[in-house]
């Protein structure tokens, strides 16, 4: 038997405030004032958000303690996580791409190096099959001369001179980073070389001696969700105080900090330099660097920025902008002139033809795949090629100026699959993409943007076998009547009499699109098991473009839930499952929906993880970097929008005697972008009220788990026994 602790309730457990149908009384965790004061005085876990604090780490010991007796004690642990760690540290897997410095460069783990090796090696041999690789930095090796839990977070490298980069390490995964300046001909770091201290940094190359750098420069220079306002010029061998201020925004900016960025054309020479200064989440000024002095564009707040091709910023944009007397839609790729971005209405008028790239239906939608490697948009030495989705479904377009506008022509990819943009060679037509699909291992192809042909350069091998099972495409009814589209990925000779164990995967937040994937770990763990996996692309995401997530943002969120709620019952309508047989999992956004979802629905689900998650809405912003995402669930601060949060908060919302499923809350006590306070505190509450959670917490990674396959492995293997527990062997 686990043990639970018994914890007195709150001060406010007797607090009297009606939250929709719910009465107050039925929710001892409702303050009776909803003030960020009154807020944090009713909250009895408060010592949880204590990250490293001695009682609360004390709390973590005994929660892992438990988790350990209850997920990794189960007879199926050893043989998930090896099957696990044999797919994430398989050596056969396809190194993903880079191009830099007229070669191929690649980021790579396996079991003789878990913290990973940054290696390149010629096209010609990348292209064989059997690449010859060249070892250009041993970050383990790193780690153990210096004594340092360093974990790999990329490169920048100059432009002009690609042997320079600017390396980013983080001491035990998290996001902020020590920057260092490296030498990959002579495989070194530079001695007197770049270095920036630990820290959130937005930087780039302006040319070999000078950085824009975007970082703490002591105090008074972060926002609240601590991220850096100010942009400054950093010579070679200044120090971050002597760098000249270059731009300057407010420390009550919301988003992710300000952005510098050199765009650059063939050769790496620089065309333009951007500054992106960040209001809340999702709007931003942009400003263009003219004369040495930032100038304000005209630019829409909602735009994303991709580069410039022959004199003209290419961008998608998230809200309708007129410009030049043409006005277009949100969601439109474009191309502008970058002389006209700084004048008043875009000057005279230009023909619709020559700005508009690609514009699409309802339906479709230019996003990024699933793949944290993926982009959205590649630019070449003469085209756009863009990644676009048709119900969800994947494209390769490439766009070619002409003298009239743009033409658009195709690179073939198989039906029904997720297209991933890798990389691009800015000084020729090359680009890198991967197919996918939820039974279809990643294909990655090289294609020549201007013949509009790929070849085949590497089939990723299958790690479960999938001739067993079929992906089938539904729709859901949500509350407001809007169709929510879903894929099922389930066994072709499954008997639909409800009885099949079902996890139900969501996000749906800051547009970030869930098209299918392949999950070597979900199909060898779980559904060579006899499960059935469900992928719901409920509002929120970007899947058809900006209004799909802009029509849940603030305080019209609760359709997100509902959608998710839609798809649940559908699934059970449909007898592809029941609701003791149906799961949840969700992470980091996608834990305000499963804790939401178990809160408002418990009668529909027997098992939910949720991982990394938000579930303190009336809080979020005090706890870093929250403040950050206002833009996406509004201010609590503000008493209207505490009022809408409030309804569906889980923290606030979770009650006694309502029956929930037993959860598994899950996080990182090193993730600095979702705190871990909201996962232990949801868990203490729940507790409190006389559940059972099992609560686990990983104390060392961040909130990607990219530091090492090892743990990432334990990781999915205790998902997946919690998921057998709960759906397999209930009764």
């Amino acid at each position: 038997m686990r043990k639970l602790i018994a914890l007195a309730l709150g001060a406010a457990a007797t607090a009297a405030l009606a939250v929709g149908a719910v009465a107050q009384a039925a929710l001892p965790g409702m303050p009776s004032s909803l003030t960020p004061e009154a807020v944090k005085a009713a909250d009895p876990f408060i010592w949880l958000e204590e990250v490293r604090g001695e009682r609360a780490m004390k709390w973590v010991e005994e929660r892992n303690a438990d988790a350990k007796q209850d997920l990794e004690a189960d007879p199926r642990f050893e043989r998930y996580r090896q099957q696990a760690f044999d797919i994430l540290s398989a050596t056969d897997r396809t190194p993903i791409p880079a191009f830099i410095d007229g070669q191929i460069y690649n980021f790579w783990q396996d079991a003789q190096n878990p913290k990973g090796l940054w290696r390149r090696a010629s096209l010609d041999s990348y292209r064989s099959g059997k690449p010859e690789w060249e070892t250009v930095l041993d970050i383990g090796a790193l780690a153990k001369s210096e004594g340092r839990d360093w974990v790999w977070k990329g490169a920048r490298c100059l432009g002009t001179e690609e042997r320079y980069c600017l390396v980013n390490l983080s001491d035990g995964g998290k996001d902020a980073v020590e920057v260092r300046e490296y030498d990959t001909r002579t495989k070194a770091f530079v001695s007197g070389g770049f270095r920036l201290p630990e820290g959130k940094h937005r930087l780039d190359w302006l040319d070999k001696d000078t950085l824009m750098v975007a970082t703490d420069f002591g105090p008074g220079t972060l926002t609240e969700s601590g991220y850096p306002y100010i942009i400054r010029t950093l010579k070679r061998g200044q120090t971050l105080a002597q760098a000249g201020e270059l731009f300057r925004g407010d420390a009550k900016d919301g988003g992710y900090g300000v952005f510098p960025e050199a765009m650059r054309g063939p050769g790496g020479r620089v065309e333009a330099v951007a500054l992106a200064r960040p209001l809340d989440t999702f709007r931003s000024e942009t400003y263009l660097v003219v004369g040495g002095k930032p100038v304000k564009t005209i630019l829409p707040e909602r735009v994303a920025t991709y580069g410039v091709l022959q004199g003209k910023l290419v961008m998608v944009i998230a809200e309708d902008w007129t410009f030049a007397g043409q006005t277009y839609k949100a969601g439109s790729l474009l191309a502008a002139p970058l002389d006209r971005l700084t004048v008043a209405g875009g000057g005279a008028p230009i023909a619709r033809s020559k700005v508009l790239v690609f514009e699409p239906n309802a339906r479709q939608s230019i996003v990024a795949g699933i793949a944290n490697y993926a982009s959205t948009v590649l630019i070449t030495e003469g085209r756009i090629v863009a990644s676009l989705y048709d119900n969800v479904r994947g494209q390769v377009a490439v766009f070619t100026p002409t003298a009239d506008g743009w033409t658009k022509s195709a690179i073939p990819v198989p039906e029904n699959s997720t297209v991933n943009l890798i990389d691009s060679q800015r000084s020729s037509e090359r680009v890198f993409y991967s197919v996918e699909g939820f039974v279809t291992p990643s294909t990655l192809m090289l294609a020549d943007a201007a013949a509009g042909k790929a070849d085949t350069v590497r089939v990723s091998p299958a790690r479960f076998d999938a001739s067993r099972f079929t992906v089938d495409q539904f729709e859901a009814t949500s509350s407001d009547g809007t169709k929510i589209p879903y894929f099922v990925v389930r066994a072709k000779a499954m008997k639909l009499d409800g009885q099949n164990p079902t996890i139900l995967f969501g996000y749906g937040g800051f547009e970030v699109s869930k098209p299918p994937a392949y999950i070597a770990e979900m199909g060898k763990l779980w559904l060579e098991n006899g499960g059935v996996f469900v992928n719901a692309n409920i509002r929120g995401g970007g899947e058809f473009g900006p209004a799909w997530h802009q029509s849940v943002l603030r305080d019209k969120r609760q359709l997100a839930f509902d959608d998710f709620t839609a798809v649940a019952k559908d699934l059970i309508v449909r007898k592809i499952t029941s609701p003791k047989r149906l799961g949840i999992y969700g992470r980091s956004n996608g834990g305000v929906l499963t804790s939401v979802a178990i809160t408002q629905n418990p009668q529909l689900f027997n098992a939910a993880v949720i991982e990394s998650p938000l579930i303190d809405m009336l809080r979020y912003h005090e706890l870093p970097a929250g403040a950050s995402w206002i833009g996406e669930y509004g201010d609590p601060r503000i008493p209207a929008d505490a009022a809408f949060i409030a309804k569906y908060s889980a923290y606030q919302n979770a009650r006694p005697g309502a029956g929930y499923p037993r959860v598994y809350i899950t996080t990182n006590t090193g993730d600095d972008r979702v705190h871990p306070g909201h996962a232990r505190k949801f868990a203490a509450r729940l507790i409190q009220y006389g559940y059972d959670p099992i609560y686990f917490e990983d104390t060392s990674g961040g909130h990607s788990y990219d530091a090492d396959p090892a743990a990432n492995a334990r990781r999915w293997a205790r998902h997946y026994v919690y998921f057998s527990q709960q759906l397999m062997d209930a009764k």
